[in-house]
């Protein structure tokens, strides 16, 4: 039975848990809003689409009103696709693809080492190739070459015969060295972060995040901008009369590289990105790109793909390449038509993962030790540094220290007297537009982001100024609590944790940035059996008993010795515990179970 404990809404704090086990509080998601007014639209939430109150209470405390719910429950691109006209410079773009296409020029696609720049660049290269252009595609290395367009690869470029260079992911930070590259062919830029000071000269900068774009649509990524682009080339060859005997390019075939890179760059999963994952996961579960079948393969993913395996085990692997080894291999997966060749590179990105790991792991626990002391100081952003560090996973150690301590993170690695390294940060506080300003400053050699992640490079001498500069930007940070709160949508007694409401909450799917997987806790429960399972001993497999006896659901928590609460789950004891995370609906050699996926705990 499922009980959404109303009656304690006036009461901020979840079940009285004003300190978890992990210092966290776990308030209402809804708190704040008025109760009459979410009451209201989840009853007609409820009414319209057929779904049990306490998932259409969701909806409601979100911000869906009753209007707008079925179009959230199955957003559609007829629905929320833009016109790429409004996008500043699109035309021009598309005006010099159109030129590109019709005398078959070979195209030089300049991408970012990420999962967004190895999937905006592989959907450009895809489709130009389909319309007869050679395109050449350059995935910068991370510690040769660094973030984005550079004077050397761009030469070699040129002089290989391309006359048209695409920067994708990159390239509005980057006006002096595109100016030059101008001089010898053109360029056009589909970049989407943040732009300050004066734009690149070059054929077209389309960025919905330059000052006079009036797109309304600066949350998305550059995959996305990539598709948007080909729609509006497309559309333009189409109107020319280029496919009046020969089909168009499949652009809705590319919609999984489209949903794998929004999940991955951590895009709010609303409107516009809400429609493009959703489709894009179907087409992703119809396996036909060999190279994203052969991840999901190496990576053990067993049921269709979701929004969870994208970010957690395709993102990783591909972000693998460009972090530590070589920074094409993403792209060159998602290019790939062998299957075997497919599989052969899966492999390789997969072992360089686990490589990964292992260099992220000596550096997190000097990361957060030095990052812990900052906090204690009082510092509104917590920036730390070493010189044994290496650059390619300085990103992944400023999410943790930023997940730990709820401060914008910023981590480098040094070398020759510079500083580069990642910026992470947290809801409200756009570490992108600080980290532009600091370079504005003076303070950087070079730098730029959005809102919640950012690169950067500068002198070790400028450090302390840096720092404190970002102290004094970003000062709101000082007031945050010291752990993210846990934002809860429901409590549910053991009985309560059914295979019927994990498949009502399923609907309310793609889960991530804006829009999170409904938390829910099952209250009252003892841990009746534990085991250490995984390659590293790192996942933890509960048994939950409800107080009152009979009920009991399987549970795990990954990367168990992270979390300060693990020792309670694992007490011979079996102390009374509340147990907060996501209840999914899991499958198994063709049977389906109810799973429950640990976020925190609190003693009962």
């Amino acid at each position: 039975m499922v009980s959404e404990v109303l009656e304690t809404q006036d009461d901020a704090c979840v079940l009285n848990v004003t300190r978890s086990l992990s210092g966290r509080r776990w308030l209402w998601r809804e708190h704040g809003l008025a109760p009459d007014g979410v009451g209201r639209t989840a009853l007609a939430i409820a009414q319209r689409a057929g779904l049990p109150e306490i998932v259409a209470r969701i909806l409601a405390s979100r911000g869906v009103g009753a209007d707008h719910a079925a179009d959230f429950l199955d957003p559609t691109l007829r629905v929320f696709l833009p016109d790429p006209s409004r996008f500043a410079d699109m035309d021009a773009a598309v005006a010099r693809l159109v030129a590109a296409v019709a005398a078959r020029e070979t195209v030089a696609v300049f991408g970012d080492y990420d999962v967004d720049g190895a999937c905006a660049s592989a959907i450009l290269t895809l489709v130009l190739r389909a319309l007869g252009c050679d395109v050449r595609v350059h995935i910068p290395d991370r510690l040769a070459e660094g973030y984005g367009p550079n004077a050397g690869a761009l030469a070699r470029l040129i002089d290989d015969g391309a006359t048209l260079v695409v920067c994708v992911d990159c390239g509005t930070t980057a006006p002096t060295i595109l100016n030059d590259a101008a001089r010898r062919a053109d360029v056009v830029v589909l970049d989407h972060h943040k732009a300050e000071g004066p734009l690149p000269r070059v054929t077209a900068v389309v960025n919905p995040n330059r000052p006079d774009c009036a797109s309304g649509h600066g949350m998305i990524c550059a995959a996305t901008l990539s598709f948007l682009t080909c729609v509006g080339l497309l559309r333009a060859l189409r109107r020319a009369g280029r496919f009046a005997d020969t089909p168009p390019p499949d652009l809705l075939g590319l919609l999984d590289l489209v949903a794998l890179a929004t999940i991955c760059d951590v895009m709010p999963l609303n409107g516009l990105n809400r429609a493009l994952v959703t489709q894009g996961l179907k087409v992703m579960r119809g396996r036909q790109r060999v190279g994203i079948a052969a991840l999901l393969d190496v990576a053990g993913v067993l049921n269709a793909p979701d929004a969870f395996s994208c970010g957690f085990a395709l993102g990783p692997r591909i972000n693998a390449g460009g972090r530590i080894a070589e920074a094409d291999l993403g792209v060159r997966l998602l290019l790939s038509t062998d299957e075997g060749e497919a599989r052969v590179l899966a492999e390789r990105l997969d072992a360089i993962n686990r490589r990964r790991q292992t260099v992220e792991s000596a550096i997190l626990d000097p990361a957060l030790e030095e990052a812990g002391r900052q906090r204690d100081e009082g510092r509104a952003v917590l920036f730390v540094h070493g010189s044994a560090w290496h650059s390619g996973v300085v990103g992944i150690v400023a999410g943790r220290i930023k997940e730990r301590f709820n401060r914008p993170a910023l981590v480098g690695a040094e070398a020759d007297g510079v500083i580069k390294g990642s910026a992470r940060s947290v809801p409200g506080l756009d570490i992108g537009s600080a980290i532009l300003a600091a370079h504005a400053h003076g303070l950087l050699l070079t730098g730029g982001g959005h809102a919640m992640a950012a690169g950067f490079s500068l002198s070790v001498d400028k450090a302390q100024a840096f720092h404190a500069f970002l102290d004094e930007r970003l000062t709101d940070a000082r007031a945050l609590p010291p752990a993210v709160d846990v934002l809860v949508d429901g409590v549910l007694a053991g009985r309560g944790a059914t295979i019927d409401l994990a498949a009502d909450l399923r609907r309310l799917a793609p889960f991530g940035a804006g829009h999170d997987e409904p938390m829910m806790v099952l209250s009252r429960v003892r841990v009746v059996k534990a085991d250490r399972i995984g390659r590293d001993g790192n996942t933890l497999r509960v048994l939950l008993e409800s107080a009152t006896g009979g009920t009991r659901v399987k549970a795990l928590l990954f990367r168990a010795e992270d979390k300060p609460f693990t020792p309670a789950l694992e007490d011979r004891a079996a102390p009374l515990l509340h147990v907060a995370g996501w209840l999914r609906a899991e499958q198994w050699n063709g049977r389906e179970s109810i799973g429950f996926f640990i976020h925190d705990a609190a003693l009962a």
